[in-house]
């Protein structure tokens, strides 16, 4: 009886619970790796539930019969719970509040939506065009508020881009205003007026490519719109209060300055909408956009300065770095490249590098973030070749489109490509000694630091190259109080120093330091355990590496941006953004599925959200409360005295920001220019200390400036002054290149003229 009864349950039950043993095994054999895959493959299971094992269980079986069904359902009805908990909706309010209940429960519906869906899709691209044309206007209210720039004159206009700003914008205005493209081009690429007598390529020196393009872009669609008769701009006359009179104003693209600001604007609205599909990617879903837009937003005034000084290089290059960090995290992510993405790597590098000097240093530390990842196991080392092969092509192409400019190969990015790419290459040698896996990281670590450096210092000296300022000399005068003339240039400006103690409190405020430190301390222990598995040569878990390299790229990433941004308070222009990407990764299900098992992971997220609004609006509407209208009647006298009483090759030599004024108003030449990255033109800023430091044999001696103004004769002659704010001394009886070296035969450099005012 015994036998016939287990044949009977066998027949009735074999089917169901081989199936369940099946399903269970599997289930087992995920459980016993890193855990990665079960989170992600858990939610496909939901929707399996086997019926058949409760309608074949019996209460009481013979001795012998086991029967395992009741427990199997009670897991999987545990596990099939969990998503029926994080879709119930709060209903207290239905009774006294229905259209907040109502409007809470949209609200709850859509946040599931989000947090569900991946990152293709119409929707994701419709709400990363709402959130370009969003940043897009934010950045026009903040700039017409803090300016009321469509009700000022051409003139006006022009003094807003003060000193670099309005070096910047005069070539852009060259090449509008000449009678050909091509000749523009040619006037800016053989110029005389930046430092006069001396000609020079102002598109390699100034990196302007970005003012070549709009001024092409610019003309062609003036051209395109006179040609079919419609009006690119409306004119007006603005009375303002005595004694200034009357001025005419013209607001539309076909106004120079109006599209100049315009295209910037709506190139940071568009990296808006790029940070969202970035964010979107590595969190996995739409909802990890939305947290790094809204991150973005509420800490608006330490991610960017662009509302309030569009013409400088970073507005320009920025955005490409998001575009070209986007698209190395797909390259990290996918197993299976295909060129084209090696191939938008090395396009965002160049759009990157070229309009900006300083993007050479950003990329080293990208590169400093990858070759550890490239040690221990997190990138294929094929894959890590082919990113260093894009990255050295990317080099090759700016050294050619700079007009051979020796920067680009004599910078810490070259070198440690050169050194990287020699390091894989002779990985399989030196594996050959039967090191241990600890000293084999060792050995590659110690290899690229020193020969980094090394062939760093070899390829400056080789090449000659001594004309700009490197930010590691910044480092290192942060770092180890070192002083010289070039780093006292920048230190002396306030966004080259430490970073305000505010900055970590704002932070704190809108909870993005909180919430970038609970993610980073989750992804720190992945990576412990991650090393550990691989010293204890574990090479299933090995392979599982693979999987989650680009978090750890960000998190090292992290770790490079943040003593850059303490030591020089303007690279928070790369902190900030990417603590917003990051803040995107507590929506993902790689990092934290096991919580989303656990706990209504969704209700944690929506009241994040909302405390960060709390001081996130109140920073926005302290942006928004900033009125003002520009106004500088004393330096627009000193350009209208000069525009209609001197003579076209009348030359000027001054303080910085005015010698960037003259230049772009009056179109007169100039000896010395805001730009700090040449050797020979690094005029100080306002601080007599400087010089004390350049020139120690003559610091006991007078300034040259309080000689000219006691009284400028034998060289000069006062011929105007206003206000005791502008005074122009003119050359008396003598070229004005003569009197210049006369004044450096009395160690009186021209340097020493823009101190005065």
């Amino acid at each position: 009886m015994v036998g016939q009864t287990r044949n009977k349950l066998r027949g009735a039950a074999s089917e169901p619970s081989h199936s369940l043993r099946s399903t269970q095994s599997r289930r087992r054999r995920r459980a016993t790796g890193t855990g990665e895959r079960e989170l992600e493959e858990e939610p496909k299971k939901e929707v399996k539930r086997p019926e058949l094992p409760l309608r074949t269980r019996r209460r009481n079986l013979p001795g012998g019969a086991r029967n395992y069904s009741p427990r199997r359902i009670r897991n999987l009805k545990t596990q099939n719970c969990v998503p029926v908990e994080m879709v119930t909706r709060p209903d207290f309010l239905n009774g006294r509040f229905p259209f907040l209940s109502s409007l809470l429960e949209q609200l709850w519906d859509k946040a599931q939506l989000l947090q569900r869906r991946q990152v293709s899709g119409r929707g994701a691209i419709g709400i990363a065009a709402f959130v370009a044309i969003l940043h897009w206007v934010h950045l026009v209210r903040l700039f017409e508020n803090d300016r009321h720039f469509s009700h000022l004159s051409a003139l006006e206009r022009e003094m807003t881009f003060r000193t670099e700003m309005g070096l910047y914008y005069s070539y852009f205005k060259t090449i509008v205003e000449a009678p050909s493209f091509l000749q523009g081009l040619w006037m800016i690429m053989n110029d005389r007026l930046t430092e006069y007598p001396l000609v020079i390529n102002t598109v390699k020196r100034f990196h302007l490519y970005p003012e070549v393009i709009m001024a092409f872009c610019y003309r062609t669609f003036v051209g395109i719109m006179n040609l079919f008769g419609l009006e690119t701009k409306t004119c007006w006359n603005v009375t303002r209060i005595e004694p200034l009179n009357e001025v005419q104003s013209c607001e539309g693209l076909g106004d120079p300055a109006c599209f100049y600001v315009g295209v910037i604007f709506i190139l940071n609205g568009i990296m808006m909408g790029l940070f969202f599909m970035y964010g979107a990617y590595l969190s996995g879903t739409q909802l990890g956009g939305i947290i790094t837009v809204v991150c973005y937003f509420f800490n608006h005034g330490e991610a960017t300065r662009v509302m309030w000084t569009p013409p400088l290089r970073e507005s320009f290059s920025y955005p490409f770095l998001v575009l070209q960090m986007y698209v190395l995290t797909v390259i990290l992510r996918t197993t299976n490249n295909s060129r084209r993405h090696f191939i938008a790597l090395c396009l965002s590098n160049v759009a990157f590098m070229l309009p900006w000097q300083f993007a050479q240093f950003i990329l080293f530390t990208q590169i400093a973030s990858l070759f550890p990842m490239y040690i221990v196991g997190y990138i294929e080392p094929n894959k890590f070749q082919k990113i260093i092969h894009a990255n050295m092509i990317s080099v090759f192409l700016c050294f050619v489109f700079m007009f051979g400019n020796p920067m680009y190969l004599s910078s810490y990015y070259s070198s440690s490509l050169v050194i990287t790419l020699v390091i894989i290459l002779k990985r399989n040698k030196i594996q050959r000694f039967g090191v241990s896996e600890l000293h084999f990281w060792v050995i590659q670590g110690s290899a690229w630091f020193f020969g980094t450096i090394i062939l760093k210092f070899l390829t400056s000296k080789i090449l000659g190259v001594s004309d700009h300022i490197r930010l590691s000399d910044l480092i290192a005068a942060r770092i180890l109080r070192y002083t010289d003339f070039d780093t006292l240039i920048y230190t002396c400006a306030p966004e080259f120093d430490f970073m305000e103690k505010a900055t970590p409190v704002r932070y704190l405020k809108t909870l993005l330091l909180p919430t970038v430190v609970v993610i980073t301390y989750f992804i720190f222990k992945k990576a412990i355990r991650d090393i550990r598995c691989v010293l204890c040569a574990n090479t299933y878990l090995r392979k599982q590496l693979l999987e989650h390299g680009e978090i750890i790229f960000h998190t090292l990433q992290l770790f490079a941006f943040t003593p850059l941004a303490i030591l020089i308070m303007r690279l928070k222009l790369f902190l900030t953004p990417h603590m917003c990407v990051m803040a995107s990764l507590i929506c993902s299900r790689r990092l934290f599925g096991w919580l989303f098992f656990r706990v209504r992971f969704m209700p944690l997220i929506l009241s994040l959200v909302s405390i960060m609004s709390i001081q996130g609006y109140a920073n926005l509407y302290n942006q928004w409360s900033i009125i003002g209208e520009f106004n500088n009647l004393p330096q627009e006298e000193l350009i209208q005295w000069i525009k209609y009483n001197t003579r076209p090759d009348a030359v000027f030599a001054g303080a910085m920001p005015t010698m960037a004024s003259v230049k772009l108003s009056t179109l007169h030449p100039i000896v010395n220019h805001p730009h700090y990255e040449d050797a020979d033109l690094r005029p100080g800023c306002s601080m007599l200390e400087i010089w004390d430091v350049e020139d120690p044999s003559n610091s006991a001696n007078p300034p040259l400036c309080s000689i000219l103004l006691k009284d400028a004769r034998p060289y000069f002659t006062t011929v105007f002054q206003n206000s005791n704010l502008y005074r122009i001394y003119h050359a008396s009886f003598t070229p004005m290149n003569k009197i210049i070296l006369q004044i450096r035969s009395l160690k009186m450099t021209t340097k020493e003229l823009s101190a005065c005012r």
